[in-house]
C-alpha cells in the first residue's frame, strides 16, 4: 500500500535522474570557467612616460604596438599625436566627398580653363580610367 504524500516514480529512474542534473551542472561550470579572466602580471615598459596622456585607457594603457615611441621624448610624441589627428581629418573629408559626389552634388563651376565643369566627370573609378576621365595633368595635380 502507497502512502498519499510519496511521488509515483519507479526507483531505477531516480539515479539517472540525478547522474543527468549533475553532469549538466558540470558542464555549466566548465564552461563558465572559460569566461573567466585570466590573471595579468604587471609588467613595466618604457612606455610609462606616457600613461597619464589622453586617450591611455585600461586595460591596454598607452597602446604602441609598432614601438613607434621606444626612446621618444616628449617632443617626438607631439608630432606623432599632431600627424595623427591631420591624417584624421583628411580622411574623413575624403569619405564625406565621396559620399556627396556619389549622392550626385557635384562643386559648381568649371575644374579648368578650357571650359570643362566638374559635373563632367563621372564618379569613382571612371573619373580616373576612362573615356570621359579626368586628363592626366589634373590628375598630376591632385596626386602630388
Amino acid at each position: 500500500r502507497r502512502q498519499r504524500w510519496q511521488y509515483p516514480f519507479v526507483h531505477h529512474q531516480l539515479p539517472k535522474t540525478i547522474k543527468m542534473k549533475s553532469a549538466i551542472f558540470a558542464a555549466a561550470i566548465a564552461s563558465a570557467a572559460a569566461f573567466a579572466p585570466a590573471p595579468v602580471a604587471k609588467t613595466t615598459t618604457s612606455l610609462s612616460a606616457f600613461e597619464s596622456e589622453l586617450g591611455a585607457q585600461p586595460p591596454l594603457g598607452f597602446f604602441d604596438p609598432l614601438g613607434l615611441l621606444d626612446d621618444a621624448d616628449q617632443d617626438r610624441f607631439d608630432r606623432l599625436r599632431y600627424v595623427e589627428i591631420k591624417h584624421g581629418r583628411i580622411a574623413q573629408l575624403a569619405f564625406l566627398g565621396q559620399i556627396v559626389t556619389r549622392n550626385g552634388i557635384h562643386l559648381s563651376g568649371d575644374i579648368d580653363y578650357s571650359g570643362d565643369a566638374f559635373d563632367s566627370f563621372p564618379n569613382g573609378w571612371a573619373a580616373i580610367n576612362g573615356p570621359d576621365a579626368i586628363p592626366g595633368e589634373g590628375l598630376g595635380q591632385i596626386i602630388a
